[in-house]
């Protein structure tokens, strides 16, 4: 059943062709990304799909009586609203008794001596059956962290205000949802809250995103963006590159083999008679045809970093028992770290915690209130803001450079001029002279990446660096952290960039403790699961402390019979799956119907599942002979 059907859809920007003749539609329950570079129109296309923007041509429609709910990449609201007012701002009317019944019972709670009657309010929810409604929201605002509803939205951080925004988005239960960059200034566990969410119900999802776990473990396709045209790929993230890059590389060999023909058909055109009519009709058309492929553009440009780095001294930075607190917010208490040479640390918590002032302390834009900081005389920062830095929104592209080098050094030796630079990092000529104010949000923030970079620091503090940046110059951001030679810094909350470049974490726990982890995200996560798992399994002992330890140890020393011969036989089980696991997503790669691979993804899930219980049961009985 299609829930979505865009046909013939083009639009431009003043002489900016963005895409022309998109078309294409998506059936109940399909989960498709939208990619490509930053400034080709992606987020243009959500809002005309939206109904936020108009196109130049084409149509847009969804199936009737379908509910549609966006959250954009900046959510927008009245500041004077409070939580509540924004999330239930929909006109629906289960929703609106709801508010009502939740606002009363607000009410009561702070002025029990003027609680207003909800006798009313409890008849309309009774008549509405809307107590199951009522249940499902408070569990989602819960979920999201949402707890004080009648904070002011001017009052709250961009990470808050997402979250009411999706709150607003998820509460009515959309058959259709659109998410432009969802996970940006989300906390990682609301993040894989929401990742399984989606994974799970039974809607219809076009977002764009470049979090690439949330992408494989969410998505069944993925539709490209790239020069204007739309290309589809059915499968995970790893299946689009390959066969993005077989795509290109037969485009290629096409034009190549279009502007041989046309070598041979334009002297053929210049031996024949000038009247058109002598000629064979076919030929001609053939031959404009031909020219019309030679002409197309095979855009492989990609993203280069092979900027030079100032060379790190033996004494990089030193803290010692820094602490710092906010009235009643403790940040940090009594903090002590010394970095080393080419050190790679992430920096993880919940939203609120001071990640970000822990880094502006690093940096010397916020005094600690006690504690001893030395930078090494050689240590030079670069910082990578969370906040879009600003620049002149009249200024050329090439005069922000410009601005800090005319000429830049690169790791080889080299020299590249200004211009030079901005087009390795895919600013072509044209563009370099367009005003930063013509930019998309991506663009500019890759042209902040470009100006910290080029200052050649040997200590990288990025906050948030994927925000807003395109899967493309993400990849390339990695391999140039990856050979890094400086001390490296990241606060993010995408889970694959801290993986591939982080050795160890800082981990915010709240009220100033800061826990050293030996290990990357997923390391940290498996470790918290782990644990947790075995307190729910430890159960409550009556007995003195004495007994209770006597019967721990009793209890390691050996494995019942049938204990014995189960974990005996879960290794070859575990191995099992993974070979079927493996299996499983080969032929998932290889798939290209919407239905299989839909079978094929549920199949994958419950086999993660099995494969997750029989690998917490072999660690469960390993710990009592262990």
């Amino acid at each position: 059943m299609n829930n979505l059907s865009v046909e013939n859809l083009a639009k431009s920007y003043d002489e900016r062709q963005l895409f022309e003749g998109i078309t294409f539609g998506l059936d109940q329950g399909q989960k498709a990304a939208l990619v490509g570079v930053n400034g080709c129109g992606k987020s243009t296309l959500m809002k005309i799909i939206a109904g936020l923007e108009q196109a130049d041509r084409g149509e847009v429609s969804f199936r009737k009586g379908i509910k549609v709910s966006m959250v954009p990449q900046n959510p927008d609201f009245d500041d004077n609203d409070n939580i509540v007012q924004a999330v239930f701002s929909e006109d629906i009317p289960e929703l609106n008794i709801i508010r009502d019944y939740e606002m009363a019972l607000h009410q009561a709670a702070i002025d029990p001596e003027n609680a207003p009657d909800i006798t009313n309010l409890i008849a309309e929810m009774d008549q509405l059956n809307a107590w199951d409604y009522e249940s499902q929201v408070k569990q989602l605002l819960g979920v999201l962290g949402l707890h004080n509803l009648e904070q002011k939205m001017s009052e709250l951080s961009g990470g808050q205000r997402k979250r009411v925004a999706l709150a607003r988005a998820l509460i009515i239960n959309p058959d259709f949802l659109i998410l432009d960059e969802p996970t940006n200034h989300l906390d990682l566990e609301v993040i894989e809250w929401l990742e399984n969410y989606l994974a799970t119900a039974n809607l219809t999802l076009l977002m764009v995103t470049h979090d690439r776990y949330f992408l494989d473990k969410v998505t069944n396709e993925i539709l490209e963006l790239d020069q204007g045209q739309l290309f589809r790929y059915k499968g995970n993230y790893a299946h689009f590159l390959q066969k993005k890059d077989e795509r290109e590389t037969q485009d290629a060999a096409s034009v190549d083999k279009a502007r041989n023909l046309l070598r041979k058909e334009l002297d053929w055109m210049r031996r024949q008679p000038k009247a058109r009519g002598t000629k064979a009709k076919y030929r001609v058309d053939a031959f404009y045809n031909t020219k019309e492929k030679a002409s197309k553009k095979v855009n492989r440009q990609e993203l280069e970093v092979n900027l030079k780095g100032e060379r790190q001294g033996k004494k990089i930075l030193e803290m010692e028992q820094i602490s710092k607190r906010f009235d009643e917010m403790v940040i940090l208490d009594h903090f002590n770290h010394t970095f080393q040479r080419k050190e790679r640390v992430g920096v993880v918590g919940p939203n609120g915690v001071g990640k970000s002032t822990f880094l502006n302390i690093i940096m010397g834009e916020l005094a600690p209130d006690s504690g001893k900081m030395e930078v090494g005389q050689t240590t030079k920062f670069g910082y990578y803001t969370q906040e879009e830095q600003h620049f002149d929104p009249e200024a050329r592209v090439i005069d922000i450079i410009k601005e800090v080098a005319e000429v830049i050094k690169l790791d080889n030796g080299s020299v590249i001029t200004a211009s030079q630079l901005l087009n390795q990092f895919l600013f072509p000529p044209k563009m370099q002279f367009n005003v930063v104010g013509k930019l998309s949000g991506g663009e500019r923030r890759r042209l902040q990446l470009l100006r910290i970079l080029m200052e050649n620091p040997n200590f990288l503090i990025l906050d948030e660096p994927t925000n807003d940046l395109d899967l493309m110059t993400l990849n390339v951001l990695e391999d140039y952290l990856d050979s890094f030679q400086g001390c490296l810094m990241i606060v993010s909350h995408d889970r694959y960039f801290m993986d591939r470049l982080t050795d160890h974490l800082f981990v915010f726990e709240g009220n100033g403790k800061v826990k050293d982890f030996p290990g990357n995200y997923t390391d940290l996560r498996s470790r918290q699961i782990e644990t947790k798992s075995e307190e729910s399994n430890e159960k409550p002992q009556k007995d003195n402390k004495e007994s209770t330890n006597t019967q721990v140890k009793s209890e390691k020393k050996k494995l019942s019979y049938n204990e014995q011969r189960e974990f005996d036989g879960l290794e070859a089980e575990i191995e099992k799956l993974e070979i079927k696991k493996t299996e499983t997503e080969d032929r998932m790669n290889k798939l290209t119907g919407y239905e299989e691979l839909q079978e094929a993804g549920e199949e994958l899930e419950r086999i993660k599942e099995l494969l997750e219980e029989k690998e917490m049961r072999w660690l469960e009985l390993s710990e009592k002979i262990s």
